[in-house]
Parts: C-alpha cells; structure tokens; sequence
C-alpha cells in the first residue's frame, strides 16, 4: 500500500499531470499519510511485542517480593496468553492502537519537518544540523504528537489489560474500544480522557528524541565523515542506532504511563493507586527497585529496533519515488 501511494506520486512527478507545480502539490499531499499508513502497518506486525511489554510492566506491580503470576519473563509471557487466552488476544486493542497512529505518527513527522525548515530555517542545501536544535525538534514533536493522541493510548492500555483481567476471575471492565471511550467519559469527563498524559507526553518526548533526533544526527553523522551515498545501507545503520536509543530514555516514562493508565479509579475518575506519574515513580522505586523501571524492555526493544528500521526504510523509499528530499 505504501509503496503503491509512492508510484502513484512518482508517476504525477513523471508527467501525468501537465505541469511541475501539481507534482509539487501533489507531493506535499502525501507528506501527512505517506508516514500514517507506514506506522498502522507496522503497529499490525509489531502489535503483540506491546501487549507482551505492557503485561510485564504491570505483573508484581507495588509487590516488594514480585507478586505472584503465571508470567515472567517475554516468552513465558507471550506462551501463557497463546495457551490461556488465544492467539487472537495477542492483537486485542490494536484498534485502539490504529486509532492513536492516525493522529500521532503523521504529527510527530510533520511537526519535526515544520520546526526544522520553518522555525529554525534549514535549508535544502544544509549538510549540518545542530544536535541541540535536532533534540528540541524531537522533543516538542513527540510531545505534541502524543499529547493529542492520548485517549487513544489510555484505551489501548486498559483494552491490552482486559484479557489478564478475566483470566484471574476479575468482572470485564470494558467491551470494545467504544465502550471504554464512554466509560472513560462518563467516569471522568475530557479530564478523564487525558489520564496519564503526563507521563505519555514524557515517553513520547524521550522516545522521539531519541528516534527522530538520533536518525537524523546518525544519519548526517555516516553521511559527512563517511564516502556512504545516501542509500539503503546508511538508512539501516541510523534507524538501529535510533530504535536502541529510543527504547533505552522511553522505557521508565513507558512503565510509569502504563501503570498509571491501568489504575483503578473512584466514582470520581481518581487514581486509587497513584495521584501523579511522580507519585507512581516513588512508589514503584521504594517497592520494586530502580530495576522496575526498565520492565518490559526487551519486547520495547525489539518492537522499537525493526519499527524504526522498516519505518525509515519506507519513508525514505517513499520520498524518494515521490521525487521529494530525503529525510
């Protein structure tokens, strides 16, 4: 499919249309969905190392000895929700996850494009980019991209939970992405609907610093100190530098959001275990150790390391059989 909206932009740029302005046009068209369709494709193959990470960041949680669950580590994980759940349960609320990758994935990409070449004035015939001016870009665009996407990711969080729920003979807390969108309303209004923001924005701020910013410094890094040409090999080079870099700063703010998103609340729409993302950071610190902080890391990981790297594969294929400039 990507490929495919690729060509077709090719094709306009090749003389389909009667002039250059309409490629032009046409081009700038796809810079929002060219980066959306990529993300919901890979979020479909990468989708069960998620919910793999996010049981593991709840299983012992503010359980000083580890609690006692079926599961510990990746693998058991994975087998124990094939074997008791389904093979289906590995997906269930990737619906949710599609619905957070339309508003996020094309805003991080757009934002970071439009504070680079509009706020800080780079040019097409730029080489250098400053690492300082590269981090505050993939701050402000993962922050902005993430907070606009967070109901999604809350509904996702409690979705990916519900399975483990039935399993230990708790009552269904929500029926489908619908249902938890109005009970998420009905508990805790618009107010309700941004629980967890917080520590989601410090992820998504942390992560894209180091995804966005971390290919793009590698990237220009290979490309001045190297003969390299910008081709496939440097595109694999930067995105495993920015996959390992992105899950190595978005893992703790990752445990800290899941955790405060699967909370149980009040009648009020109050968190009963946590009041902020600094209180859930002491109390999973003073419990489970500074290593709690880091659970889930391996599926983030490997979710993280070929996301980046089919990601940025794509996009710059794509760019480039639109004729526009590389990343």
């Amino acid at each position: 499919m990507v490929y495919l909206c690729g060509v077709g932009c090719s094709c306009v740029e090749r003389g389909i249309s009667s002039g250059q302005p309409a490629a032009i046009n046409q081009c700038q068209f796809w810079s929002a969905p060219v980066p959306t369709i990529s993300s919901l494709i890979r979020c479909l193959v990468t989708y069960p190392l998620d919910l793999i990470k996010t049981r593991l960041q709840i299983q012992g949680e503010l359980n000083k000895n580890g609690g006692k669950v079926p599961y510990r580590g990746m693998m058991a994980t994975a087998l124990g929700i094939t074997r008791e759940e389904g093979v289906h349960r590995l997906w269930q609320g990737v619906h949710a996850a599609f619905a957070r990758h339309m508003v996020y994935s094309g805003t991080r990409i757009m934002t970071y494009k439009a504070l680079k070449e509009k706020v800080f004035k780079q040019s097409s015939t730029d080489e250098y980019f400053p690492l300082w001016k590269s981090a505050l870009c993939g701050v402000s665009a993962g922050a902005l991209a993430q907070y606009i996407a967070s109901p999604a990711d809350l509904v996702k969080v409690q979705l990916q939970m519900e399975g483990r729920r039935r399993l230990m003979g708790f009552p269904p807390r929500v029926n489908g992405i619908f249902d938890a969108f109005n009970k998420v309303w009905m508990t805790g209004g618009v107010r309700g609907l941004w629980k967890g923001s917080v520590p989601n924005v410090q992820r998504a701020a942390l992560v894209n610093l180091g995804d966005l910013t971390t290919y793009d410094f590698a990237k220009r890094f290979i490309l001045r100190h190297t003969t390299l040409p910008d081709n496939h090999l440097v595109h694999v080079m930067a995105s495993c530098c920015a996959g390992f870099v992105a899950a190595s700063m978005g893992t703790p703010a990752d445990v800290i959001k899941t955790r405060v998103m699967n909370q149980p609340l009040d009648d009020r729409g109050r968190g009963l275990l946590y009041s902020s993302s600094i209180d859930c950071l002491k109390k999973t610190v003073h419990t489970e150790g500074l290593e709690a902080l880091y659970k889930g890391f391996v599926p983030i990981w490997m979710r993280m390391a070929p996301w980046s790297l089919s990601f940025w594969l794509t996009y710059e294929e794509v760019l480039r059989l639109m004729g526009a400039k590389s990343w």
